[in-house]
């Protein structure tokens, strides 16, 4: 569906909004506007990484705006994120997504109001990358939630709970989403580079490039603590298997010559010391009640239990 928010009469600029194009749609506008084809192909492509290029005075910007997906084990970029095509001059802006966003329309309002911030194309677009640095946001809150239960869980339960998958998950999340900001703090960049001139835009860059800093960090302190929480898991792990190893010896050390004794009383020899002896059964016994006693006094000194 093709929509023309904005003519050049109700502001300096053409803002022509695309949702869900057919590549022939996409197309009749690439002729229409003279749009490279090279670019027109990123523009449909649905997992495309966040890029900036600029040509002949047109400007192309590819956005992610992140969005936490239904299902749990969703991880890659496709799944964690949604696209935003825009291409720009000084006399047109041109807006392509398959999902819509209402930001358009709040844009669309303030462009449209005389000495408002959207005035020219590059500063819709400054817009739209601060629109997709906030979607970030909320989710960066989320997982944090998540995290905390699972380290709640693993910290507090007498058993280590079977949380290694959805850590896994929650640390491919934050990943990706590291990803894209790397990428978006190069968009923000060469904007920067593009409107140094323009004076108007410093306010506007600064306060992005501030929530860009402030989502970095969440997501940079996200990996990070569930990478230390993977890794404690995992040593929990093996702490509680050790534990349960050393029981098992225990109990063998105890056992092992008790069962010797046995072993060797159990034989179906005629001619074996002490077996018509009236005490061999009772001294069997007390042999074995000392010998338990003196493995349980050796341990005890030895600090094993």
């Amino acid at each position: 569906m093709t929509e023309q928010l904005l003519t050049q009469q109700e502001t300096h600029f053409t803002w022509l909004d695309i949702t869900n194009p057919s590549a022939a749609e996409l197309e009749a506008v690439a002729a229409q506007y003279s749009l490279p084809d090279a670019l027109v192909r990123d523009c449909l492509e649905p997992t495309h990484l966040p890029k900036f290029e600029a040509t002949n005075g047109l400007s192309f910007v590819i956005l992610r705006v992140f969005s936490m997906p239904e299902s749990t084990q969703a991880d890659t970029i496709q799944e964690l994120s949604t696209k935003i095509a825009v291409f720009y001059t000084a006399n047109f802006l041109i807006t392509v997504h398959r999902r819509p966003h209402p930001v358009l329309s709040e844009l669309k309002s303030v462009a449209r109001a005389p000495g408002q911030e959207c005035n020219t194309p590059a500063e819709v677009a400054i817009h739209l990358v601060r629109y997709a640095l906030n979607s970030y946001v909320q989710p960066a809150l989320t997982l944090t939630k998540e995290l905390d239960d699972y380290e709640a869980e693993i910290f507090l339960k007498q058993e280590v709970p079977n949380a290694l998958q959805g850590l896994y998950f929650l640390k491919r999340k934050a990943s990706a989403a590291k990803q894209l900001l790397l990428l978006t703090r190069d968009i923000l960049l060469m904007l920067r580079r593009q409107t140094a001139s323009a004076t108007v835009h410093v306010t506007l860059l600064q306060d992005t490039q501030d929530l860009l800093v402030k989502v970095e960090t969440l997501y940079q302190q996200l990996d990070g603590a569930a990478t230390n929480l993977m890794n404690l898991y995992l040593s929990l792990s093996s702490q509680r298997t050790n534990e349960a190893m050393r029981v098992l010896t225990v109990f063998s050390a105890f056992f092992l010559p008790l069962t010797f004794i046995a072993g060797i009383y159990g034989m179906n020899f005629n001619y074996m010391p002490e077996l018509t002896w009236k005490l061999g059964y009772p001294l069997s016994i007390v042999s074995m009640v000392v010998i338990s006693v003196g493995i349980y006094v050796w341990f005890k000194r030895k600090g094993w239990i």
